[in-house]
């Protein structure tokens, strides 16, 4: 056996915090509650993802303000819980309903979520962010400063991170069943929403909506004047997204990786986008193969990851992988009695789903790219080829799009593929699985990701993604985002936290704040 050692800190952070001692501040006194009493939770952004993270924390808790700069988009959210009271500006919330807040759940787009919990946590609140939880290496140091100053509880929405498949995937992998892996690569379909067609002016000034409070919508953002394509696809433009989806899928797909690699000991020492097209100055590329390098970390060798948007890469097939067999496997299916299974046969897998409170799966909402149609091994270019083969009569075009979301862990004694947060996770080839037993739990089960916030804003066990966890991973990939501006390879100083050898690329490290919204901890 491969002796991979970690730390249960991955999914149990600490001991729960223990009855005051005698000098000792009160869980009261630090804002925490009794496991008993209800948290009184605010949500800041309730056009879209608001409603599907606060409806796994009002299963518990009460739901008391919901803030949202959009009065169409937020209606329907709004109407779900119409005892809150309901804010356009997330800053009048907090001066008018502060004392009766616990804490702020946060799903506005990218570039608000650093002014948004950083004001909460100033105001005492526990805060739960989505993903990605910032958009520049600065802004994720930045909230773990705060976090500590103001001694609140944290997660990111990375909710793979609480997945059964997750936990397997590392479980396997530690067990020394793939040997070592000194190369890993990742795929996501295009930018969610997709890439607009834009003039070369950039977006046309249109009317704003008078629903809209578009100033407070751009925030910190620079200054523009308003289109529609910037609120409805916002992940394709650089002033509000995080590399477009790299910080939106890749986030879930390198989930694993990041987890069993323990990519947290360490900082990458290089960062290079390899192929990009269709970038310009207004959005972020239609694709791209960014490369990353890491260093070794205790007994694991040095790893290249290698991430693809929107394309196929250059992955060769493991031994043994037959035509028309999958490189990613199906996602969501469930025995009669609604619990994850193991199929058997071609394409063995174990596949699991989120939890609800309680610890049952809950039905997935949207997952990004999916399955392309026919998007199996075989057909044009066979086994082996370009992101593994292409369906018969499809297109040999390298750039298509990748066959689903997911991650490859090339082992020196076999694969292992992962899918989407973690959901799924099998031995390449299928045929590994036949004789395959999975290896002993060494990681905490059996509760989803908001209750696991809620948790510890009660005084209980950090949670699995508590700031100073996820940002050292969203701090390397953001700077995938910095390489997706900045031609060349990129070497970084994670003690610096700067670039060695890129002042262009130094400049990004940092995000350019408009007037009157410094950030300051």
């Amino acid at each position: 056996m491969h002796d991979h050692t970690f730390s249960r800190r991955y999914f149990f952070y600490g001991s729960l915090l223990a009855g005051a001692a005698a000098g000792t501040p009160t869980l009261s006194a630090l804002g925490y509650k009794s496991p008993n009493e209800k948290l009184n939770i605010a949500a800041v952004g309730f056009g879209v993802r608001g409603p599907a993270i606060v409806v796994g924390a009002a299963a518990t808790e009460n739901i008391v303000a919901l803030c949202d700069v959009d009065e169409e988009r937020s209606a329907r959210g709004f109407a779900q819980y119409p005892k809150a009271k309901k804010f356009k500006d997330y800053r009048k919330m907090f001066e008018t309903e502060g004392k009766n807040i616990d804490a702020v759940m946060v799903a506005t787009p990218d570039h608000m979520h650093t002014p948004v919990a950083l004001l909460a946590m100033q105001h005492g609140k526990h805060v739960y962010c989505e993903k990605p939880l910032t958009r520049t290496p600065w802004e994720a140091q930045l909230l773990v400063d705060a976090a500590a100053k103001y001694k609140v509880a944290t997660q990111m929405g990375n909710q793979g991170w609480n997945h059964e498949g997750t936990k397997t995937a590392c479980e396997i992998f530690w067990s020394g069943e793939i040997g070592e892996v000194k190369e890993l690569h990742a795929w996501t379909g295009g930018i969610y929403g997709g890439q607009p067609n834009l003039p070369a002016t950039g977006p046309e000034a249109t009317p704003v909506p008078s629903t809209l409070d578009w100033d407070l919508w751009q925030g910190c953002a620079a200054t523009r004047t308003f289109n529609p394509l910037m609120t409805n696809q916002w992940r394709a433009f650089i002033d509000f997204s995080t590399g477009g989806s790299m910080g939106d899928w890749l986030v879930h797909n390198l989930g694993p990786a990041h987890l069993a690699l323990q990519l947290d000991k360490v900082s990458p020492t290089s960062v290079e986008c390899v192929f990009v097209e269709g970038k310009n100055q207004w959005l972020w590329p239609l694709r791209a193969h960014v490369v990353f390098e890491f260093p070794a970390r205790g007994n694991m060798p040095p790893v290249t990851v290698h991430t693809y948007q929107n394309m196929r890469g250059d992955f060769q097939d493991p031994a043994g992988m037959k035509e028309g067999e999958r490189l990613f496997p199906q996602m969501n299916n469930l025995t009669e009695k609604g619990r994850p299974f193991v199929q058997g046969g071609d394409g063995m897998m174990l596949v699991s789903t989120q939890l609800t409170v309680d610890g049952k799966p809950m039905q997935q909402q949207g997952r990004g790219g999916g399955f392309p149609p026919g998007g199996f091994r075989g057909g044009p270019g066979g086994p082996g080829a370009r992101g593994g083969g292409l369906p018969p009569g499809a297109s040999t075009d390298p750039k298509m799009r990748s066959p689903g979301n997911g991650a490859v862990f090339v082992g020196s004694k076999g694969y292992m593929a992962t899918t989407s947060r973690g959901e799924g996770v099998m031995l390449l080839p299928s045929s590994r699985w036949a004789e395959y037993k999975l290896p002993p739990q060494v990681l905490q089960r059996g509760i989803n990701h908001q209750q696991d916030w809620i948790r510890a804003c009660k005084g209980g066990a950090p949670g699995v993604s508590e700031f100073p966890v996820a940002a050292k991973y969203i701090e390397w990939l953001s700077l995938g985002a910095i390489a997706l501006r900045v031609p060349g390879k990129l070497m970084w100083d994670g003690k610096k936290r700067q670039f060695t050898n890129s002042a262009e690329a130094n400049r990004l490290v940092k995000p350019a704040l408009r007037k009157g919204w410094d950030l300051k901890v």
